[in-house]
């Protein structure tokens, strides 16, 4: 696929995806460092930054809101794709909607820490108004990103404590699925955004993280051979059926053009003819942070098992 195709897209999914890109935990060399002064120092990676030991007002501006919110550390500005997400309503209801350029709002809220992705604009000015950390995009893998944010927060333990278990339930949950539908039985993930469908590979939010890495499920050949090595994939409604597996998870944006599921060439797939596909709703699945990775989860069993 060529990304010059999707430039939107790219910037789309880079923004809120917490994506990554299966690197290993050895490619993470962070550490914290406790002092006396009520800061830690947290080893980011541009070097070492103090930071509060205890934050206590949080602005988050790109993708890690759901990994804040899992860790009890309190949140006064979060971006747009995290205020729109239907799980986070209640906890995000009094926070802030902010972004890289809204320089005099998070001045206001007084922040104590601001977290991003390496792409925001203005990180030298919002360095001035609190420590600010950032994370490249898809360096770390999505467990060991979490744990990065545990560590900048001073709950590393806490944090650890998520992924041991979460792993354990997804794993157990993983082996009861394929001895239910057959170790061979193919998955797929698509979305249509924008007036464009894609099926995705096995590190890019939508609930694939869960199904590929933890579950081991098999996604189709199709899929490995286009899909895996960007994370994703554009294509039309006529091959689509090509990349469809013998279960399909459809991430769907209902304000979009869906009408190509009214169509002979949809209807025919044999994950809809056998009502083996499961429609989630795409603003409530992009992310994987824990609330999130919780969900997906617990719907996968649900949809999987009848549990």
């Amino acid at each position: 696929m060529k990304k010059l195709l999707i430039p939107f897209f790219l910037l789309f999914v880079l923004m809120i995806s917490a994506c990554s890109s299966g690197a290993t935990e050895k490619e993470n060399n962070s550490t914290t460092d406790k002092n006396k002064s009520g800061t830690i120092t947290y080893e980011s990676e541009n070097g070492p930054i103090e930071v509060p030991a205890d934050p206590q007002r949080v602005v988050v501006l790109s993708s890690f809101a759901g990994n804040v919110m899992a860790l009890d550390v309190n949140l006064v500005g979060v971006d747009s794709w995290s205020k729109m997400n239907p799980r986070f309503n209640d906890k995000l209801k009094d926070v802030e909607e902010v972004s890289d350029e809204s320089l005099e709002k998070i001045i206001e809220l007084e922040p104590d820490l601001i977290i991003g992705l390496s792409n925001i604009k203005n990180i030298d000015k919002l360095s001035e108004i609190a420590p600010t950390v950032t994370y490249t995009y898809g360096k770390v893998d999505y467990l060991t990103q979490h744990l990065e944010i545990g560590k900048l927060l001073n709950k590393e333990k806490e944090a650890q404590a998520w992924i041991d278990d979460f792993k354990k339930r997804a794993q157990t949950a993983g082996k009861d699925i394929k001895a239910k539908i057959g170790e061979d039985t193919t998955v797929s993930v698509i979305e249509n955004f924008d007036k464009q469908l894609y099926v995705f590979g096995d590190n890019w939010g939508r609930g694939t993280e869960i199904l590929y890495q933890e579950m081991k499920l098999k996604m189709p050949e199709k899929v490995k051979e286009m899909a895996l090595k960007d994370g994703y994939y554009a294509l039309s409604l006529e091959v689509l059926p090509e990349f469809a597996g013998d279960y399909v998870i459809f991430s769907k944006n209902q304000d979009t053009d869906n009408s190509f599921q009214k169509t002979e060439t949809y209807k025919n797939i044999p994950a809809v003819k056998n009502n083996q596909l499961f429609e989630v709703n795409a603003k409530e699945f992009y992310f994987n942070d824990p609330i999130t990775l919780d969900f997906q989860l617990d719907y996968f069993m649900k949809s999987f098992l009848g549990n």
